[in-house]
């Protein structure tokens, strides 16, 4: 791997496409004056020798050497991870927006590979896979408990070759579905034209060239005329690259907000990040294309979030929100506020390490408690669609300073018991709508009270008649004992 693409990949990355902050050139010898702990490294040197001579089978170095770096990242939070040889390629393939695979984004829920975000028009998301699926087979391969690096890479592969998957959905039977991988090239941003002079404008990922792209894609939509208003869908968008959040946040802050400041251990680590003139934004000098666009800074917004919503999204949504200027709507974002920072260990490994995290302009760490809606709105008029895992649902997650009881989360939600996928920005998209009726000052609802009603007496209706079917009986509560059904069978819950 040469040194042009080292510093491609050195970009600023935040969130589950990857996390990469910078390319930090950091010697594990001299940190800080930190010595390093010798009786243990000698200990650990110790272990390995009786492994490698005295096991069973003979182990080749390379693979004793990798398993064990794994192994120090077992108690690190879940965005930290050794990135291999095939997963530091895929860091590069993911901030181009292009990589060989299915379309998904997935996290860790309940030690099962769960997806996060199915990419909008990729098989992942032609075939039906929602946010929230759980994962518990790859090509007859269970998943509990293996680690996400393992199942991405099961995952990716040559274009037309088939995978199956065996999801679990909600309290559903789990089910199989055969997907052909393709090439993923994500288109990062579309937009069209709303009636009454408003602009609809999505980001489905934040790559290089997203700010620039959503620039010219507002100019084309908005036909060299000032629009009354603009919806910026940040729905379902798990991240991308923080120089683009940044980017486009420049779009429509003034000169001299600040955008996000990130804090950690190191110096280095300790940033602000203010907005951009818009030329360096765009990479030229097209004052014609400027002059087009200067609505910008003014035009009415409402920002779409929800809980596929993550890290470079909460970063706009969070900077727009404190500077009062957008309106954010949907649900509360998923709430991954740390920053991952890619260390290269040779040419074609390195490793993602967490090393701060972010606040918005107002200081809040949004890392667990997300981003919350200045208007709170269901998914669909009959409630939200389904429980997608947020950074608090992941195991050994970071912790908020701020927040004493992560139970405050919780919130009173209706589900739809069988979800069914919507455009979003199509005409049954019940979030549209109601940023459409805020531009236009109308009413906005929450959701639609009797199709909500009816959801949720549904799920009551079918609560009460499995506990017909399962009586029981008056017993101690010590004497009681519990288990879990799991792929392996019955286990004993503690």
């Amino acid at each position: 791997m040469g040194t042009r693409r080292l510093n491609r990949i050195g970009l600023l990355l935040l969130g589950g496409l990857g996390g990469v902050l910078a390319s930090l050139a950091i010697n594990a010898v001299a940190q800080r004056g930190e010595p390093l702990p010798l009786r243990e490294l000698q200990q650990f040197a110790n272990v390995y020798s009786a492994i490698k001579s005295s096991y069973v089978e003979p182990l080749a170095d390379e693979a004793l050497i990798n398993e064990a770096i794994k192994g120090l990242f077992n108690e690190l939070d879940p965005h930290s991870a050794y990135l291999d040889e095939d997963a530091f390629k895929d860091m590069e393939s993911m901030t181009q927006g292009g990589f060989g695979g299915l379309g998904i984004e997935i996290g860790h829920e309940n030690g099962y590979p769960t997806v996060i975000s199915p990419i909008e028009d990729t098989p992942a998301a032609r075939a039906g896979i929602l946010a929230g699926d759980a994962i518990v087979g790859i090509d007859g391969k269970n998943t509990k408990d293996m680690p996400l690096n393992e199942a991405v890479k099961l995952m990716r592969g040559q274009p037309n070759t088939a995978i199956l998957l065996e999801i679990q959905r909600g309290d559903q039977k789990p089910f199989e579905l055969s997907i052909v991988r393709d090439h993923i090239k994500v288109k990062s941003v579309r937009g069209k034209r709303l009636d009454d002079d408003l602009l609809y404008v999505r980001i489905a990922q934040f790559q290089e060239r997203t700010a620039a792209d959503l620039v010219r894609q507002l100019q084309e939509l908005s036909q060299n005329e000032r629009p009354r208003g603009l919806v910026l869908d940040l729905r379902n968008d798990p991240g991308g690259l923080l120089d683009s959040a940044i980017g486009v946040s420049s779009a429509f802050l003034d000169s001299g907000d600040l955008v996000v400041s990130t804090k950690g251990r190191i110096p280095s680590a300790n940033r602000e990040y203010y907005v951009k003139p818009l030329t360096q934004v765009l990479g030229s000098n097209d004052r014609q294309l400027l002059a087009q666009v200067d609505w910008l800074k003014e035009v009415p917004i409402v920002v779409l979030i929800n809980a596929g919503s993550a890290s470079a999204s909460e970063i706009v949504a969070g900077a727009l929100q404190d500077h009062g200027r957008a309106t954010v709507m949907g649900t509360r974002s998923f709430g991954k506020g740390s920053v991952q920072s890619v260390l290269p260990l040779s040419a074609d490994s390195g490793i993602k390490l967490t090393t701060a995290l972010y606040y918005t302009p107002s200081g809040k760490s949004i890392q667990v408690t997300g981003v919350e809606p200045d208007v709170y709105v269901d998914d669909t008029a009959s409630g939200n669609l389904f429980r997608i895992p947020r950074e608090a649902d992941l195991q050994r997650h970071l912790n908020n300073a701020g927040l004493e009881d992560e139970s405050s989360l919780i919130e009173e939600e209706s589900f739809v018991k069988n979800p069914t996928m919507f455009e979003f920005g199509g005409e049954d998209d019940f979030q549209l709508m109601q940023a459409i009726n805020h531009l236009e000052g109308r009413t906005v609802k929450r959701n639609d009270p009797t199709l909500a009603q009816a959801a949720t007496d549904e799920s009551a209706s079918d609560a009460a008649e499995a506990e017909k079917k399962t009586p029981v009986t008056a017993t101690q509560s010590d004497n009681i004992k519990r288990y879990r059904v799991t792929p392996q069978g019955l286990q004993p819950v503690q």
